[in-house]
């Protein structure tokens, strides 16, 4: 705590967003890596219990194929039967047309997609290669989201873009920023209204998140996806914040991990990402005493500590 406590004294006097929307990972990004397959049931129960809490954005499941996700395979159902809260957005990540298709018979109105800033990370996680486009020849991931989002932009759906691997690659070690930026000006290009920023291994620090930065500081309406490997993510989030980023996204109780990246931690904590704006006076709307805390330790039941990650557990919440 003291640690956290000493990270924002840091941030007290440096011009910081007013305002920060969170953008909840937990349904999708936390729950794709969990090897319990959640039910159905649990999964409606903790995505309407999240959407009465304020959010503005629930990322709620993925239309991937149940063979390589199989935790996702009921996305259809779930996205169909969930109660949605007027304000709130609900996106789904796609991987390709198939998952379009599926997303678009349930109704879904916001869509994700996804590249690497990493060539290496992006054939074991999509099976092509990144788009890039110094090549002459498009390459086959380029292809793919150009067919999804074209479809998707024909039929008024929102399309928001992922970068993983933006400050280290489990294969390929550092990323150049250049690399980042290739793949950041291609998802905008491509119609994404906004651009999520992914530490997918949790590699970065507050020096390699400035660097980060000062590379794409011509770019508006990008986000910050931070994970918690080497317990840098709210270190590196104070240094997004300096830099106007008022988009965050995160976990409740640090659920999450990305299958195609080994060991890597989970997603920076919501609960601790809400904590450090509060100390700094930056709205964001959300009631933390709303999360469904019981729901996660059901979820996670295999785990030996339930909520680890998370700065204030399940007590009731006084800032002050």
């Amino acid at each position: 705590m003291q640690k956290l406590l000493n990270s924002i004294q840091q941030f007290k006097n440096v011009k910081l967003p007013k305002k920060v929307k969170i953008v909840e990972m937990g349904p999708r990004d936390g729950l794709q890596n969990e090897k319990t397959i959640v039910s159905t049931e649990d999964k409606i129960t903790f995505i309407n219990k999240l959407s009465n809490t304020g959010l503005q954005a629930i990322e709620t499941t993925s239309f991937v194929s149940k063979k390589w996700v199989p935790q996702m395979g009921d996305a259809s159902e779930v996205y169909t039967q969930i109660n949605k809260i007027p304000g709130v957005a609900y996106p789904v990540l796609v991987p390709n047309i198939q998952g379009l298709n599926a997303a678009m018979k349930a109704g879904v109105k916001e869509i994700a997609v996804f590249g690497a800033a990493s060539e290496t990370f992006s054939q074991k996680n999509i099976n092509c290669s990144i788009v890039c486009k110094i090549h002459i020849n498009k390459k086959e991931s380029l292809q793919r989201f150009e067919q999804v989002t074209k479809i998707a932009k024909e039929n008024q759906i929102k399309i928001r873009g992922y970068v993983s691997c933006v400050m280290g690659c489990p294969y390929e070690g550092d990323v150049p920023v250049e690399k980042v930026r290739e793949v950041v000006n291609e998802l905008f290009n491509l119609g994404c209204y906004e651009v999520s920023l992914g530490d997918t291994i949790g590699a970065g620090t507050p020096e390699k998140t400035q660097a980060l930065f000062d590379g794409l500081k011509d770019y508006k309406n990008l986000a910050a996806h931070f994970h918690d490997t080497y317990d840098k993510a709210i270190d590196n989030i104070l240094v997004a914040l300096s830099n106007g980023i008022d988009v965050i996204d995160s976990s409740v109780a640090g659920l999450g991990g990305c299958p195609y990246a080994g060991r890597a931690a989970g997603n920076v904590c919501t609960e601790n990402v809400l904590f450090v704006l509060d100390r700094l006076n930056i709205e964001h709307g959300i009631d933390v005493n709303g999360f469904p805390s019981y729901l996660i330790e059901k979820i996670r039941v295999n785990i030996d500590i339930l909520l680890k990650n998370s700065v204030i557990q399940n007590q009731t919440i006084n800032y002050q």
